[in-house]
């Protein structure tokens, strides 16, 4: 693990340099050449390259940390822009060249373009993701439920709680779903971006207690919980609110009609002494002649889940890459890293998640919370 850290960070550097070379180029050929700008410019450069992690570093003061902390989070979505936009750039440069055209002319024109395209990307990608959209599923399974004929489900995943995701987006998401008098609340995974600190320091379970819904709220956990490594002390202040966090385990809800169950995240399998039970194991015992809800974070294998006996099947963890081109990637990684999927008898959700991870950045992806109207066959008692 360490050593593909260092390798990472390695990397990293020499990416870096690519890209502050180009910064370099470009103020040489804007700013007068009576002033020399490398003394300031490469220090200034590396803090801005290396603030995400630089926001870790425990001996700083809070308001420090949380300063690089933003401005590395922006600077992760400029990092990954800026390698694809330089070489185009550096394309169009070369072609420049053979054409006949100066340096001096096209450097600051080339420049100018990617760091306006890099502006326009930021302020779109910020509005995608502080202005949450609700998306409405309605599907069908084939059980009776009690003398339910329908359940509505609000789902957010990945609300990555913490510095930069904080209690304004809360507010927008408890607003949100309120609005819309669900039956039944659920969060599968991320609820914390990892650092448990600022989430009890800002009293964020006060905004998450404001959630209504007419069977109670319940949650699962993500990779995130895993790496901030207070799981207990979450689960803890969960429970002093009403919200049961299930992990890899089954509940009854809306009166027994429905069983609702939170799997572990993948995580677990490396971060948790107790790993987590695989899925056909977990619902060996859960009455599956009743509609069977299933949080499970990170959408691995949906043909378990579905062989076991789940009828819906809720994910995050994919964001569907946040920002683009990330959602290529993604789409690669997962047999359904957003959206709806049948598969078999089985409906599987995934969302792009409420928050964001890093930078509050989305491209080719929005803020969402899901609202999911599930309906249920007719019982023996001929509910219509």
């Amino acid at each position: 693990m360490r050593r593909r850290f260092v390798n990472f960070l390695g990397l990293y550097f020499i990416l870096n340099l690519y890209i502050g070379w180009h910064g370099y180029v470009l103020l040489s050929h804007i700013v007068p050449p009576q002033y020399e700008t490398a003394p300031a410019y490469w220090p200034i450069f590396a803090i801005v390259a290396f603030a995400y992690l630089l926001g870790r570093v425990r001996f700083l003061s809070r308001s420090v940390r949380l300063c690089l902390t933003w401005l590395g989070a922006y600077y992760i979505a400029v990092f990954e822009w800026s390698l694809v936009l330089l070489l185009v750039a550096d394309v169009a440069a070369c072609l420049l060249y053979l054409a006949g055209v100066e340096t001096t002319a096209s450097v600051p024109a080339l420049g100018l373009a990617v760091c306006a395209l890099l502006l326009a990307l930021l302020l779109r990608g910020s509005w995608n993701a502080w202005t949450p959209v609700v998306r409405t599923y309605r599907i069908a399974v084939d059980k009776p439920a009690g003398g339910l004929q329908q359940l509505r489900l609000a789902v957010a995943s990945d609300l990555h709680l913490g510095h930069i995701v904080g209690n304004s987006h809360l507010r927008r998401l408890v607003r949100e779903m309120n609005r819309l008098e669900p039956d039944l609340i659920l969060l599968p995974g991320d609820v914390l971006d990892h650092d448990i600190e600022p989430f009890v320091r800002k009293r964020m379970t006060d905004e998450l207690r404001r959630l209504r819904a007419t069977h109670g709220t319940f949650a699962a956990l993500g990779n995130h919980e895993y790496y901030g490594g207070h799981i207990e002390q979450y689960v803890g202040l969960m429970k002093e609110i009403g919200i049961r966090v299930l992990r890899d385990e089954a509940a009854d809800a809306a009166d027994g009609a429905v069983t609702v169950v939170g799997r572990k995240d993948k995580a677990a399998e490396s971060m948790d002494p107790a790993s987590r039970r695989p899925i056909a194991e977990l619902l060996a015992d859960v009455d599956r002649s009743r509609p069977v809800i299933v949080m499970d974070h990170q959408p691995h294998q949906l043909d378990k889940a579905e062989a076991a006996g789940a009828d819906v099947l809720l994910s995050g963890h994919t964001h569907r890459g946040q920002f683009a081109p990330n959602h290529w990637i993604t789409r690669r990684m997962f047999e359904l890293d957003w959206g709806y999927l049948r598969k078999g008898r089985m409906h599987a959700i995934v969302s792009s998640g409420f928050g964001t991870w890093g930078p509050p950045v989305r491209i080719a992806s929005r803020s969402e919370l899901l609202h999911i109207i599930i309906t249920f066959r007719s019982n023996e008692a001929g509910v219509k």
